[in-house]
């Protein structure tokens, strides 16, 4: 059966085969120092698989190569929190705008053990450290206690001055911005910079019929992340030096958004999975553990001032791909999977499915080109990091809502299975 599902999980190559130049490395290399980033896995003995190919049509100049490159790979760690060798650079003083919630904490944990001062500014809702599932007392013990924290809000841009004024901090990791606003206000309490590091996103790009998206294409000026267009536009204007991730659809342990989580409660609930149109639309996902080590990456690293980076997994999927992919995952028999038009349903202000219904997948070569950066989870590892450290063990953001699914189940005629 697991060979089977294997064989039928639709992936493309993400990226050019650039392998050599990663090898060459060995390991993620920047100007400033060599950092060499080690992520434990949560099982052992789940081998990489090789995935039929899915076409899609683009031009000469985005032309994809028969050779994906290869997630490297470390099996048998002793548990699964990011391990990460303290880099010989200097030492910075970071703050941290979001840091209590899914990129934030594995980031901040990345920063703390390569020895830099991490300060979380949030508004105090949440508690500012929480231990990592895997994650040992000791290494809780050992991060809490060096994390630093600042109450206030964003929002407040007159009180930003007294907050940040006489701390000291040369470098900020923005991670919840969403206005340009809100990133000049920083810039004007904290003046002198050595970098500004933006999590942007890769919803800002303008459907095309040229895929994979890379980071020179246009961005849509009426998307919903037009904001972070903004941000991006503003920090170049400022002539601050800054570096932009944008992430594609990020998964993990503790994600916040019903992505792999949402496959999870039908799988769980022996229901069938409703998929919009043919199934074949490819996307791409990219694991928390993998973006944190992007964000780590462009630190102190002159190649990435006034940069922007697309930061995902190093393969395409199929919406069909993902769902095979998340019963592989959890150890779930084949799913059973419903097509439908969604045009034929009014859903109302509920979403039906948890990703946008087309084609969204970016290249990500110039990331690994210029910062060596390569992503270590593969799909089904990294969904298998994911259920076992988080939905597997009983824990998720959102409580299973079937309705949209029985609207559909019920007008194409099918009965709804649950499981005894």
């Amino acid at each position: 059966m697991a060979a089977a599902m294997a064989s039928a999980i639709s992936c493309a190559a993400a990226t050019p085969a650039v392998a050599a130049q990663l090898q060459a490395k060995g390991c993620a290399t920047t100007p400033a120092r060599a950092v060499c980033v080690r992520v434990s896995k949560a099982f052992s003995g789940l081998h990489s698989i090789d995935l039929p190919t899915a076409s899609v049509s683009a031009s000469s100049s985005n032309a994809r190569t028969d050779g994906a490159v290869k997630s490297s790979r470390v099996e048998n760690r002793r548990n699964p929190a990011l391990d990460v060798v303290a880099s010989a650079g200097e030492k910075k003083n970071i703050l941290m705008l979001g840091g209590t919630r899914f990129i934030g904490l594995f980031l901040a944990r990345l920063l703390v053990k390569e020895g830099h001062q991490v300060t979380l500014f949030t508004r105090g809702k949440a508690a500012v450290t929480s231990q990592l599932p895997g994650e040992t007392d000791e290494e809780y013990a050992a991060y809490s206690s060096q994390v630093k924290h600042i109450k206030g809000d964003r929002q407040d841009f007159e009180s930003l001055k007294a907050a940040f004024g006489d701390k000291g901090f040369n470098v900020v990791y923005d991670i919840n911005g969403r206005e340009g606003t809100e990133a000049e206000a920083i810039l004007n309490a904290i003046p002198a910079l050595d970098q500004y590091i933006f999590c942007s996103s890769a919803g800002v790009y303008l459907k095309s019929d040229l895929l994979p998206h890379r980071e020179i294409d246009a961005g849509d000026p009426k998307s919903r992340h037009k904001g972070k267009l903004d941000t991006e536009a503003l920090l170049e204007s400022k002539g601050v030096k800054w570096t932009s991730i944008r992430p594609v659809y990020i998964y993990g342990p503790l994600n916040y958004n019903p992505v792999e989580e949402w496959f999870f409660h039908r799988l769980k609930a022996g229901r069938p999975i409703p998929i919009p149109s043919s199934g074949l639309q490819i996307t791409q996902l990219g694991h928390v553990k993998d973006l944190a080590t992007a964000f780590v990456a462009v630190l102190g690293n002159e190649k990435a001032i006034g940069q922007v980076y697309n930061i995902s997994g190093s393969r395409y999927v199929t919406f069909d791909g993902i769902a095979r992919a998340c019963a592989k995952a959890g150890g779930f028999p084949e799913p059973e999977l419903i097509h439908y038009n969604p045009k034929d349903f009014d859903f109302g202000k509920k979403k039906a499915f948890p990703l946008r219904d087309q084609h969204f997948f970016t290249s990500i070569e110039k990331a690994q080109v210029e910062l060596g950066w390569t992503p270590e989870f593969g799909l089904v590892e990294g969904l298998t990091d994911s259920y076992n450290l988080d939905f597997g063990k009983g824990t998720f953001r959102k409580a299973a809502d079937f309705s949209t699914d029985d609207m559909i189940l019920e007008k194409l005629g099918k009965k709804t299975f649950v499981a005894a």
